[in-house]
């Protein structure tokens, strides 16, 4: 079935973890055997070959670059002229990608449409560019306010404020904190620009400033729910509501630790903890429930966002198992419809609603 995973951190993986994504995943590992500078080395399991495999035919595919304070212990740039400079190193690799003809940037309606026409063609002849919609992850590589239009015009359509820890214009995962005044005007020109508000990783203070002052359309690319994992990483019911009532898709995540409560990093593992694709149903129900219906829910993997199958359901050998979902989904009692909405129908209604 044709699917949208809604966030994948592509150029992070080819430009800081040195991974020629046109490769099979089964390659990519073969030569990363014996390196250990990253937890998840010869752990992959996203390629392009690998997306095709599993007609995922178009992601939200990010870029990040965070900035960090003296006093901060994250990783990050010391600038934000330097946060700039790596997002936009992320940029030519995609554009290199969409000159090789692995990729193409899709950025509204009319190319959105062509697109999906593309991926509905069964036609086993057709080379199928993977489509990407352009986002940021952390709004600290935005220099000034200035440089969000010109992020606009090279094709960013969504923007998450904030990442990890304090950010220069709102606070996220792990912080505490209303947005910055810098923060409201990046609201009002993404509002200006119709880029979408992307509200993963904003800490609850900042999420709920964020909703109240932002009149645009808004989704979380790759959350899971606080009732299930009771983590700040998470939603709360409160906020997955508001979502639904915003018209927010809200994409399940397969990151091991967001799925199951009591993970330890470096020490558990998937199948000691039950870990498996059942897990994300699990998150996918309660957002259901939550709303009454199918429509707010889809996929945003977050796979090789920093971890690989070391840390990700143990019944998934690369993203192309993805596949494996409408059975279970069917097997939970979820109809035709509701699959279909789930896989790809919830986002693209979403999108188009959005780009209309």
């Amino acid at each position: 079935m044709f699917t949208i995973d809604a966030h994948l951190d592509l150029s992070m993986n080819a430009l800081e973890w040195n991974r020629d994504l046109r490769k099979p995943v089964a390659e990519i590992n073969e030569r990363e055997k014996g390196l250990n500078d990253k937890p998840d080395r010869s752990n992959a399991v996203v390629s392009l070959p690998e997306l095709r495999k599993g007609n995922i035919g178009l992601v939200v595919a990010t870029q990040i670059g965070r900035y960090v304070a003296p006093e901060n212990p994250l990783p990050g740039w010391h600038s934000p002229e330097q946060a700039w400079a790596q997002t936009q190193g992320q940029l030519a690799w995609y554009k290199s990608m969409e000159e090789d003809g692995e990729m193409i940037q899709v950025n509204d309606l009319q190319s959105l449409e062509k697109h999906i026409t593309l991926w509905m063609d069964n036609d086993p002849n057709l080379h199928k560019q993977i489509g990407y919609i352009l986002s940021l992850e952390g709004a600290d590589s935005i220099i000034t306010i200035d440089h969000l239009e010109r992020a606009y015009k090279y094709g960013l359509r969504a923007v998450g404020p904030a990442h990890y820890g304090p950010g220069r214009y709102a606070n996220g995962t792990d912080s505490t904190g209303l947005m910055s005044p810098k923060g409201h005007e990046l609201l009002k020109e993404m509002e200006r620009l119709n880029i979408i508000l992307d509200a993963t990783h904003l800490c609850d203070d900042s999420f709920w400033e964020a909703l109240d002052h932002f009149n645009g359309h808004v989704w979380a690319s790759h959350n899971n729910c606080r009732a299930l994992v009771n983590h700040n990483r998470q939603y709360s019911d409160e906020q997955i509501k508001e979502l639904i009532s915003r018209g927010a898709v809200i994409g399940a995540a397969l990151d091991a630790w967001m799925m199951v409560p009591d993970w330890v990093r470096g020490k558990s593992t998937p199948k000691g903890m039950n870990c498996n694709l059942e897990v994300m149903i699990d998150h996918i129900d309660h957002v259901c429930q939550l709303a009454g219906n199918v429509l707010h829910i889809g996929i945003g993997s977050d796979l090789d966002g920093a971890f690989g199958r070391e840390q990700c359901p143990y019944d998934l050998e690369t993203i192309a198992d993805l596949q494996k979902l409408p059975t279970l989904l069917k097997n939970r009692g979820y109809s035709d419809t509701d699959i279909e909405n789930m896989m790809h129908g919830n986002w693209l209604r979403f999108l188009r609603k959005a780009w209309k």
